[in-house]
C-alpha cells in the first residue's frame, strides 16, 4: 500500500479509500447497494486497516445516517488509535426531520451538519468534511465561510467537494485565497476508464491548483468487475441489475472490459483488478474509493495496488477509452503544440 500526499497539505492517505455505503442498507435504494451490519462491518474495516488502508469516506445521507453509527462504532470495537485513520464525511443531502432547510450548502445545514456526523460517528473531529453536490441556491462565498469556522473551531481538520463543475471549484478557490479562508483540499468524484470526461475540464484544475482527486465508483456502480460484458448478462440482484448507475456508454464500457481481460486472463488476476490499476496509474488520483459487501472482494480489490501496467499496456488502455475530441480541447492543442514540444523539451521529457 503506496500513500500520496493530500492536495498541498501535510497529510498522506493511502492509495485506497474504504468506502462504507454498503454499510447499514434496509430497503430502497440503500438496501440495494448494501446490507452490512455491525459485525459484517468490523470485519472489512479490520481487514482494510491490517492491509495498510488509513482513509474511511462516509457520508450523512448514506443508509440514512446508519453508515456514519456503524463506522464510528466499529472505530471504537476495533480500538483503533485516532491518529492511524483519516476520516471522511459529507453534508449537503436531506437530512434529520427533512424541513425546509435539511438540505443544501446553507450555513445553516453545515452548522447542524457536522454537530449530527460527529454524534453519529463519536468523533471529537472530523479529518475531511466534504461538501457533497452544489447548491444554486445558496451563494459559494456563505458555505466556505461555514467551512472555514469548522477548520477555526476543531470541528474539521481539512475541507473538500464532491460532484462539482471545475468552474464552480475555481470560484470557491478564488474566494478562498481572497479571504484568507480554509480552502478546498479534494475532489470526489466519478472517474472510470470507460468514464473519463472529467480530464476535460476538472483534471487540468486540479493539477493547476494542486487539489487532490478521490475517485468514487471506480468499477462503475459493479459494471467493471468482469462479471458483465456484451454477452454476459448481470446476475439476479446484483448491483448493476437493481441500481443502474452511475450512467455509462455501455459499448465502450464493453470495449474496456475486453481489452483489460486481454490483459488480466494471462496475469492471472481479475478485470476489477485492471480497471482499478489504471486507476492508480493516472498521477492526479490520491485515492481510489473501493466499497465491498465481503472481505474476498475487499482483498481482490486491495491487489489491484501490486499491479504494475507496462507500457504497452497502458497504451492499449488509453486507446480504447479515449475521449472523443471536443472543442474547445482539439483547438487548444491545435494551438499550443508547439509549445508543448518545446516545454517537454527544456525538461528533458
Amino acid at each position: 500500500m503506496r500513500y500520496k500526499k493530500f492536495g498541498r497539505t501535510g497529510l498522506f492517505v493511502s492509495e485506497l479509500c474504504l468506502g462504507t455505503m454498503t454499510f447499514g442498507g434496509q430497503d430502497g435504494m440503500w438496501g440495494q447497494i448494501g446490507t452490512l451490519q455491525q459485525l459484517e462491518a468490523d470485519r472489512l474495516i479490520g481487514h482494510a486497516l491490517d492491509a495498510g488502508i488509513n482513509f474511511i469516506d462516509t457520508a450523512d445521507i448514506y443508509s440514512e445516517g446508519n453508515s456514519e453509527i456503524i463506522t464510528g462504532q466499529a472505530l471504537k470495537n476495533l480500538k483503533v488509535p485516532r491518529e492511524n485513520v483519516v476520516v471522511a464525511t459529507k453534508v449537503y443531502g436531506e437530512t434529520g426531520t427533512k424541513s425546509v432547510n435539511s438540505r443544501g450548502m446553507s450555513r445553516y445545514h453545515i452548522m447542524d451538519g457536522v454537530k449530527a456526523s460527529l454524534a453519529r460517528l463519536q468523533l471529537d473531529h472530523i479529518d475531511l468534511y466534504q461538501i457533497h453536490g452544489f447548491d444554486p441556491a445558496t451563494p459559494i462565498e456563505e458555505a466556505v465561510r461555514a467551512l472555514d469556522d469548522l477548520v477555526r473551531h476543531g470541528h474539521v481538520r481539512y475541507v473538500g467537494v464532491s460532484n462539482w463543475a471545475a468552474w464552480q471549484i475555481m470560484k470557491a478557490l478564488g474566494i478562498s485565497e481572497r479571504l484568507g479562508l480554509a480552502r478546498f483540499e479534494s475532489l470526489q468524484a466519478y472517474y472510470t476508464i470507460a468514464g473519463r470526461d472529467l480530464e476535460r475540464e476538472l483534471i487540468p484544475l486540479l493539477n493547476s491548483e494542486n487539489v487532490g482527486l478521490l475517485v468514487w465508483s471506480p468499477l462503475a456502480g459493479g459494471l467493471l468487475s468482469g462479471k458483465y460484458g456484451r454477452s454476459v448478462q448481470p446476475e439476479e440482484g446484483s448491483r448493476r441489475a437493481t441500481f443502474d448507475f452511475p450512467p455509462v456508454n455501455l459499448e465502450l464500457a464493453y470495449d474496456c472490459i475486453e481489452v483489460m481481460r486481454d490483459i488480466a486472463e494471462p496475469r492471472g488476476v481479475s478485470v476489477a483488478q485492471i480497471a482499478l490499476a489504471w486507476l492508480l496509474h493516472q498521477k492526479t488520483v490520491t485515492s481510489v474509493i473501493v466499497g465491498a459487501k465481503r472481505v474476498d472482494q475487499l482483498k481482490d480489490n486491495i491487489a489491484a495496488t501490486a499491479i504494475e501496467l507496462d507500457g504497452d499496456e497502458l497504451s492499449a488502455l488509453d486507446t480504447v477509452s479515449a475521449l472523443p475530441a471536443e472543442y474547445p480541447g482539439w483547438m487548444l492543442a491545435r494551438l499550443g503544440a508547439f509549445r508543448h514540444k518545446q516545454l517537454a523539451e527544456s525538461e528533458g521529457v
